[in-house]
């Protein structure tokens, strides 16, 4: 790794928030003010609608992230492979552009959007859908700062939806034990992705691991999640979130 380089920490924040149970993050945001993070946000499969939303738990830790100067908060998109109607997808991204013009909920923004099960093999029709709803995100008031686009594949892509591709791109969410495979390495130098647009979330991680991955991985993306968690792993925080963090700050 270069001297000074860094990675942050992207991190899918799929924990309901009851009073409390955000509190590790908040830690964690606190003691390493150097340290960025880019936090997923995912009230109900997307931005929730009337008259869940707006929802008093997260009105109300939402603008406690978003007065960090190290936090970043984007909202979770399903494409389900680009078979949801468009429609639909560009309306989720409405709604998050609209909590930020609600007057009510002061605070409450995101400037970006996390786009989930987006596909890796090309088709001029997926090629089209995941370029406009980047363009959709890129073109929306109500989106604040450079509104992050991210596109989850969770493995390599064709090098046809990369250019121009997205902000950012997941091209691992996978288990330790398969991502240390041969096969799986092959697989991912395939990626026409630089460090700086790639992220990666390897879970199932053995404790005594964490640090020696987050070190090797900061070389190789530029975003990064890990966990030992085995199943829900964006539902908790998990043994080892403590050691994840400081291997990140280091």
């Amino acid at each position: 790794m270069a001297e000074g380089a860094r990675s942050s920490i992207l991190l899918p924040l799929y924990i309901y928030p009851n009073p409390g149970a955000w509190d590790p993050l908040y830690d964690a945001i606190a003691a390493h003010q150097n340290l960025n993070f880019v936090i997923i946000v995912n009230p109900d499969s997307g931005p929730g609608s009337r008259p869940w939303w707006p929802n008093a738990d997260y009105v109300r830790e939402i603008p406690r992230l978003s007065t960090q100067t190290n936090v970043r908060i984007v909202g979770y998109v399903r494409t389900a492979y680009c078979c949801r109607p468009i429609e639909e997808v560009c309306r989720d991204i409405d709604m998050y552009a609209g909590w930020n013009e609600d007057d009510k909920i002061p605070g409450v923004a995101v400037e970006g959007i996390f786009f989930d099960e987006t596909p890796n093999l090309y088709s001029s029709a997926v090629r089209d859908y995941l370029d406009a709803t980047t363009k959709k995100v890129k073109n929306t008031n109500g989106i604040l700062g450079n509104r992050l686009v991210i596109q989850n594949p969770g493995t390599a892509v064709d090098p046809r939806l990369a250019s121009p591709g997205p902000d950012l791109t997941t091209v691992v969410e996978d288990a330790f034990g398969n991502f240390r495979t041969d096969e799986y390495q092959e697989w991912l130098s395939t990626s026409p992705y630089d460090r700086e647009r790639s992220s990666y979330m390897v879970h199932s991680v053995p404790e005594e691991e964490i640090e020696v991955l987050v070190l090797e991985l900061r070389e190789r993306a530029a975003f990064l999640f890990v966990t030992d968690l085995k199943a829900q792993f964006y539902e908790s925080f998990g043994p080892t979130w403590k050691k994840f963090v400081a291997a990140m700050a280091v």
